[in-house]
């Protein structure tokens, strides 16, 4: 993320012409990676975030909302402790570092009581709390000398800065007569310059026309348009743009209120958004993928045990014709016999026990017959109960993969903690409850959205957007003289063409198909074979999974995925 020294410098000049002499109201923790300051000040109330996270450490003011643990972490109760109802003194940086100083003040006098260092410096980011003699009254993570780190960062500990081997850029000229010819000039700055990030400069090569070739006329094009823009901030005439799949600082003759901040409020939150949707759908995904492994394992022995039951016709006619031939076996040890068989007419060889006798061989092979065949009819049961639930857990990889939202996910968490008796002591769940910390929603959303409406030929046809709402779409919602759609034998919606009294046209059926095939499994695919029938033939077997149905009397049609 381009969050560099020069976008600080932009989010702090606005901070200063809005929060100073503010006082803190409330301070919040969301997660252990981010505090939030309630600032009352000219007659409004703002909300600083300072995000550390290594992904999308950042400072800027906030609109958005956000779940707060029902316990506050310990350092969250710290600073409420020494910055509640203190007053903002002053805000500023140190040139192009990427440090966020913020002074705090008890009294009317605006002496410095205490001060909050925001370093955000990627994964090594921070915020401390330090008193008037920078002295650590504590921070959000500590480091010490002796595990590797630089300095240390504890309680009572006198803080120091950071160190940097790179130079302010106001001091570019010390370079130019004397550049390393392995660098292009992209990097040379990023490499020599604090507080300046990659895509900001490949923005400026962009936009000032240059090549990448680090050469004096280059070199001290871009560093007089750096310095210019750095003399812009302080006038508030920068904005923040998309660039590149990221953004970038740039000038602008337009001056907006507190645009830079806004930007990055709209920007950080869509990402950390979608950030939270992956880790949510994936934690869901390895949730039910772990089930799929041990149902599949389980479906492996019960066919092992299946093709062992096909042998016990074969037992039962050992048993019988032991039995009927007891008079010709005079040797009682033998290890096996030849006999005639009756029902191939033709002999077969029979293993015996040679501890047993005849007729206990005889009982041997009957005991095993029948074990097999009740066995069998177990294993038979069980099987198709265990392909349903394979089945089941199949829509719902498929409800997962297709969700666009958290609160689709929300309505998919919802349905398999009730099928599959999910708690939040489960060690499955674990991962599922962290994913759902990071989008701040812990309680259980109810299924409100409504299902997707597609209108063709006048008709009204429905999708339902998962198992629940497929249920409802079809057993509540649809009248028995509304036609039901549903891919054949793939996992898929429901659809219901409300047909109002009317039978529409076949055209229109198979338009309806092709939005059925849309939403499905097979919206890849072509030719898709594709089932329909009135509702009133669509039933819901007792003790079924949501949206799990059988039906008789339908039609098919092969139809081209597709919307309209």
């Amino acid at each position: 993320m381009a969050f560099d020294g020069l976008v600080l410098n932009a989010v702090t000049e606005e901070l200063k012409n809005n929060l100073i002499g503010g006082k803190v109201q409330k301070v919040y923790q969301p997660s252990q990676n981010e505090v939030l300051l309630s600032i009352y000040a000219n007659s409004l109330q703002y909300a600083l975030c300072l995000n550390i996270s290594a992904n999308f450490y950042c400072a800027h003011l906030t609109t958005s909302k956000r779940e707060n643990p029902t316990v506050a972490p310990n350092f969250c109760m710290l600073l409420r402790k020494h910055l509640t109802n203190s007053k903002l003194a002053n805000i500023y940086t140190i040139g192009l570092e990427r440090i966020l100083i913020i002074e705090f003040s008890d009294d009317e006098d605006n002496i410095v009581s205490k001060k909050l260092i925001v370093e955000l410096m990627g994964k090594h980011s921070n915020i401390l709390l330090l008193d008037n003699s920078n002295i650590i009254i504590d921070a959000i993570r500590h480091f010490s000398i002796s595990d590797g780190a630089n300095r240390n960062i504890f309680p009572k500990e006198i803080y120091t800065f950071p160190t940097s081997n790179k130079i302010d850029i106001l001091d570019y000229l010390r370079f130019e007569n004397n550049f390393p010819t392995d660098f292009t000039l992209t990097q040379f700055f990023i490499d020599t310059f604090i507080g300046i990030s990659k895509t900001f400069i490949e923005y400026s090569v962009q936009t000032l026309n240059m090549s990448n070739d680090l050469n004096k006329e280059n070199y001290i094009k871009l560093a007089n348009y750096i310095i210019n823009l750095k003399n812009s901030i302080a006038l508030n005439q920068v904005k923040c743009i998309n660039f590149q799949n990221d953004y970038t600082i740039t000038h602008t003759d337009t001056v907006e209120a507190l645009q830079v901040n806004f930007f990055l409020d709209d920007y950080y939150s869509s990402k950390q958004l979608q950030e939270q949707f992956v880790t949510y759908r994936n934690s869901l995904l390895n949730f039910i993928s772990a089930k799929l492994k041990k149902l599949e394992k389980k479906l492996i022995a019960l066919n092992s045990k299946l093709e062992e039951c096909t042998h016990m016709e074969e037992y039962k006619i050992y048993g019988e014709l032991i039995t009927s031939n007891l008079y010709k076996i005079s040797d009682e040890h033998i290890s096996h016999i030849v006999l005639d068989n009756y029902y191939s007419e033709k002999q077969i060889d029979i293993p015996l026990d040679i501890r047993l006798s005849p007729n206990d061989n005889a009982k041997k092979y009957f005991k095993k017959y029948h074990k097999l065949k009740n066995t069998y009819s177990i294993v038979q049961e069980q099987k198709i109960q265990l392909e349903d639930e394979l089945n089941y857990l199949g829509s719902i990889v498929y409800e997962i993969q297709t969700a666009n939202s958290i609160k689709d996910l929300d309505n998919v968490y919802d349905e398999i903690q009730e099928d599959f008796a999910v708690n939040k002591t489960n060690s499955n769940v674990a991962s599922k409850k962290n994913s759902k910390k990071k989008v701040q929603k812990m309680k259980k959303v109810s299924n409100t959205e409504n299902p997707i409406i597609y209108v063709v030929d006048n008709f009204k046809i429905l999708v339902g957007r998962n198992n629940k709402q497929n249920d409802e779409l079809t057993f509540k919602i649809a009248s028995k003289d509304d036609i039901w759609f549903h891919v054949k034998d793939i996992h898929g919606s429901h659809v219901i063409l409300q047909t109002n009294g009317k039978m529409p046209p076949q055209e229109t059926i198979n338009k309806c198909a092709s939005i059925t095939a849309y939403h499905s499994k097979a919206m890849q695919s072509s030719n898709v074979p594709v089932d329909y029938t009135f509702v009133k033939y669509v039933k819901k077997p007792n003790k079924a999974k949501p949206g799990m149905v059988i039906y008789t009397n339908q039609e098919t049609v092969n139809v081209n995925p597709k919307i309209f």
